[in-house]
């Protein structure tokens, strides 16, 4: 039977399953992920997810990012509980050094492009009601993104590498890999391989995840983390840098569980105004440009999407992205390519020509400045403002 994940009690709403293994195809490959998926698809979905029925979306090798993303953003807005397993290569982009899950056609120079970034996990992840979210996490990564992690300890200090059945490292998670407060993490990152290693190296944790799972009982995740710890190490993989941090629970007064609960009852209106009022609240204890503030904002836009109002979740980015150039952050910051991505993305979506002709100079003075990873991005808007000029 499923352990004790939310969502297992009768009449609950089915869990959601992403399973995504990504390395690169040529000489830089560090993993064979995709080795991972037999393991894992021969899991009945409900064990998989730890509820009665659960959906599970299969990823392998995936060449897009944005197919990633799309995949992603499904799952993060399905009702139920969520498990993501996650198997892969980290690198970092050359420009701002942030990790990317490396797909089929990153290379070294190109994974700003063609890599899928990391904090893009938890931009998608955060409205996820608290206690619903679990990443389980098998990660890969060379000497340069090892030490950039902040993961260099010296051995016997938390988190570094240890000899096989050493006991696991304390919670905690590199700040870079940050996933949302909410989210409950569980994993390794394993340690670089040495120079003189050529071969190509094995999703060591994530198989036995997948064979302790096989049985069919799911226990609780953090059990099933230390066996599958203790069971790795047996067949001589080095656990490497330990991951194990709980995610927070539903908290009682919780503004964003409050939310979540409207939004799952249809009251779309009723969770707009609550994070209107919390936007207004933060705008007069920090100012209307501070992080506090604009995270509201944030919330506000992504409401709208999950509403359908397109327009106005295109409005409130454009706003966002606008607010945070205009106090200094760069144009190639996450948080500004973000929120110009997500307008960009909305205002595709909008049926009312008027309103998107409307929003679409200022989409495209913001395209102007941020032209984000996509190539095209500006030229694919002043089309569409061009097509939408002989639309009524």
């Amino acid at each position: 039977m499923p352990g004790t994940t939310p969502g297992s009690e009768p009449g609950a709403a089915p869990g959601t399953v992403l399973l995504l293994a990504a390395s690169p195809a040529g000489r830089g490959r560090l993993v064979d992920a995709a080795s991972v998926l037999p393991v894992l698809a021969a899991v009945p979905p409900a064990v998989l997810s730890g509820t009665d029925t659960a959906n599970v979306v299969e990823l392998a090798d995936p060449l897009e990012p944005q197919a990633v993303l799309t995949r992603l953003r499904a799952a993060a807005t399905a009702p139920g509980p969520l498990t993501l397993y996650v198997v892969g290569q980290l690198l970092l982009d050359r420009r701002q050094r942030l990790p990317h899950l490396a797909l089929a056609r990153t290379t070294p120079s190109t994974v700003r492009y063609t890599a899928f970034p990391w904090h893009w996990f938890r931009d998608e992840l955060r409205l996820r009601p608290p206690g619903g979210t679990t990443l389980i996490l098998d990660l890969h990564t060379d000497q340069e993104t090892w030490q950039t992690l902040g993961i260099a300890q010296p051995p016997g200090s938390p988190g570094s590498p240890g000899p096989p059945g050493s006991p696991p490292a304390p919670p905690m998670l590199p700040p870079a890999l940050d996933s949302g407060r909410d989210t409950a993490v569980y994993g390794r990152i394993a340690p670089p391989p040495s120079r003189s290693r050529r071969t190509v190296g094995e999703p060591a944790y994530m198989k036995a995840v997948g064979a302790l799972l096989r049985s069919g009982r799911r226990p609780p995740d953090e059990e099933l983390h230390r066996q599958a710890l203790v069971r790795a190490a047996a067949e001589g993989a080095y656990p490497g840098f330990v991951l194990a941090r709980r995610g927070t629970g539903p908290v009682p007064g919780n503004p964003h569980t409050v939310i979540t609960e409207a939004v799952r009852s249809g009251r779309h209106a009723d969770a707009h105004a609550l994070a209107a009022q919390y936007e207004q609240s933060a705008a007069l204890a920090h100012g209307p440009a501070s992080e506090e503030a604009l995270h509201w904002a944030e919330v506000r836009a992504d409401l709208a999407m999950l509403a359908g109002d397109a327009a106005l979740s295109c409005h409130i980015w454009l706003a966002v992205a606008a607010a945070r150039l205009n106090t200094g952050q760069a144009a190639d910051a996450s948080s500004v390519e973000t929120a110009v991505d997500r307008a960009h993305h909305q205002w595709g979506r909008i049926g009312d020509p008027v309103r998107a002709r409307e929003l679409g100079p200022a989409l495209a003075e913001l395209r102007s400045r941020v032209p984000g990873r996509r190539e095209g991005a500006l030229d694919h808007v002043r089309r569409q403002l061009n097509q939408l000029q002989t639309q009524n």
